[in-house]
């Protein structure tokens, strides 16, 4: 039986009576023009108050949270070469966090944080929380901790418009070209399981989704959210199947004995979920793919 620690209590509290006094705030990615981020509003928290010695009362004082995320995942986590601002759906979802903390957008620091280097800066205090495409696996449970998940994916193609009645999943894959990053588990997953498809490999997707679009490929797989990401930038020629064929759980990593801070994340993405800025975070980013967002994943509190 698991029992709530008094200041996890008081967190719970404290974010209960910041609710009520929200107000709506525009948060502009300062991009400029139609960018992800910028039509979306959420609700920062006015003068919140957290449990003392918290990480909440101590980000709240200090008025800025350090976040890790990806820099080259359209969609997801990009940053923009001409403004220098980051962009995707894990930016917002970081927007959503700090709104909560009472935190407005410009008081985040974005930090790049590739995929080997998520575990050590938060071990080390680089960054506060960590939104980059992050699967939640017990193997990274056993150094960090996650929220979340906040979205769950899976394994799917990345395809042309033109070719969706024929390509409709990986068991259509007979004799066609599919591509993936060299070395990567998606790509070791049809190698391995749909031994009639012929592999290609890039050192990155950018470099899968050009083969596709110049006709040289005729599918690029890996993670759905981040097919969906490249989707966004070519809706009229490019589609997501839609049809998964593995797990992932996107989850925020932090450190990994902070549970007050974990529940206090939960209780940010849960109400995100039942008030509407989840659905608007996916709107104004992945979902300028076309694709219809996916059901909000159960939070795995623990």
């Amino acid at each position: 039986m698991k029992f709530r620690t008094l200041p996890v209590a008081l967190a719970a509290l404290a974010l209960a009576a910041a609710a009520c006094g929200e107000s709506k705030s525009n948060l502009d990615s300062g991009s400029g023009g139609d960018k992800p981020g910028n039509s979306s509003a959420y609700q920062v928290a006015q003068n919140p108050s957290f449990a003392a010695g918290s990480t909440m009362e101590r980000l709240a004082k200090a008025g800025s949270i350090k976040v890790g995320v990806k820099a080259d995942q359209p969609g997801i986590g990009a940053k923009n070469p001409a403004s220098g601002q980051y962009e995707g759906f894990d930016i917002e979802m970081a927007k959503i966090i700090a709104g909560q903390l009472g935190l407005t957008p410009d008081k985040i620091q974005f930090t790049e944080a590739v995929s080997k280097n998520r575990e050590p800066f938060i071990q080390t205090g680089q960054v506060d929380i960590v939104i980059a495409s992050y699967s939640i696996t017990d193997k990274r449970k056993k150094v960090v901790s996650f929220a979340g998940p906040y979205y769950q994916t899976g394994q799917d193609l990345l395809i042309r418009k033109a070719d969706k009645d024929t390509i409709t999943g990986p068991d259509a894959l007979a004799g066609k070209k599919v591509c993936s990053v060299t070395g990567s588990t998606p790509l070791g997953n049809i190698e391995d399981n749909y031994k009639q498809a012929k592999t290609v490999a890039f050192a990155t997707y950018t470099e899968c989704v050009d083969q596709l679009s110049t006709n040289q490929v005729d599918a690029v797989t890996t993670d759905g959210a981040i097919l969906l990401g490249y989707a966004a930038k070519d809706p009229d020629n490019l589609a997501v199947v839609g049809k998964p064929f593995s797990t992932e759980k996107y989850g925020i990593g932090l450190k990994k004995e902070d549970k007050p801070f974990r529940d206090f994340i939960n209780d940010s993405l849960q109400k995100a979920f039942d008030d509407g800025d989840w659905q608007k975070a996916y709107d104004s980013t992945l979902g300028k793919s076309g694709s219809a967002a996916p059901g909000k994943p159960t939070l795995e509190r623990y």
